[in-house]
C-alpha cells in the first residue's frame, strides 16, 4: 500500500474524474502546522509575548503586503523560477504576468497548485507576516511597507490607465 492509495473506502469520495493527491495536501498541511508550533517555540523560547490582539494598523499593512506577495509569488514572471520545477507554462500574458498550470505527480503537483494560487499562497504569507509580527515587529513592518507601497502603486496606475484611456 503506497502513501497514496489508502484503504478502500476511507476516500472514495474522491475518486471521482481528476486523480487528487489526498496524502500530498496533508503533507503540506503538516508542513503549515509545523511551521506554525515552530513559531510557537521559538516565540516562547525567545520571550515574545503572543499579542491578544493585533492592531488594524498591522492588519490593513500586512493584508495589503500578503496580497501583493501573494500575487508576485503566483503570477509574476520575475518568480517563474521558483515554480518552474512544479508548474508547466501555459502562456506568457504579458512582460510581467505568466499563466502557468502544476504539473507531475503527488507532492510536485500539490506544491504547483500551491504556488499557482494566488489565495493559497495568500494563507501561507500572511502566517509569515504575522508570524513575524511577533517575532521581528520592526523588520516585518518595514518588508510589509515596500509591499504595501507596490501595491497602493499599482492601483494608482491602473487608475491612471483608466483615466487616460477615457480621455
Amino acid at each position: 500500500m503506497s502513501d497514496d492509495n489508502p484503504p478502500e473506502g476511507i476516500f472514495e469520495g474522491y475518486k471521482k474524474g481528476e486523480d487528487i493527491s489526498l496524502s500530498s495536501y496533508g503533507v503540506l498541511a503538516g508542513v503549515f502546522n509545523l511551521i506554525f508550533a515552530l513559531f510557537f517555540l521559538v516565540a516562547r523560547v525567545t520571550g515574545r509575548p503572543i499579542p491578544e490582539r493585533i492592531d488594524a494598523k498591522d492588519i490593513a499593512l500586512l493584508g495589503m503586503a500578503a496580497h501583493k506577495v501573494s500575487l508576485i509569488g503566483s503570477q509574476d514572471a520575475v518568480t517563474s523560477p521558483l515554480r518552474a520545477p512544479f508548474t508547466e507554462l501555459q502562456e506568457k500574458e504579458s512582460p510581467k504576468k505568466v499563466d502557468e498550470k502544476p504539473r507531475g505527480e503527488g507532492l510536485r503537483r500539490s506544491l504547483g497548485e500551491l504556488l499557482t494560487c494566488k489565495f493559497c499562497l495568500g494563507v501561507w504569507v500572511a502566517s509569515l507576516f504575522t508570524y513575524g509580527l511577533v517575532l521581528v515587529p520592526r523588520v516585518t513592518r518595514l518588508v510589509a511597507s515596500v509591499f504595501a507601497i507596490v501595491t497602493v502603486s499599482d492601483y494608482l496606475h491602473q487608475i491612471y490607465k483608466a483615466l487616460m484611456n477615457r480621455a
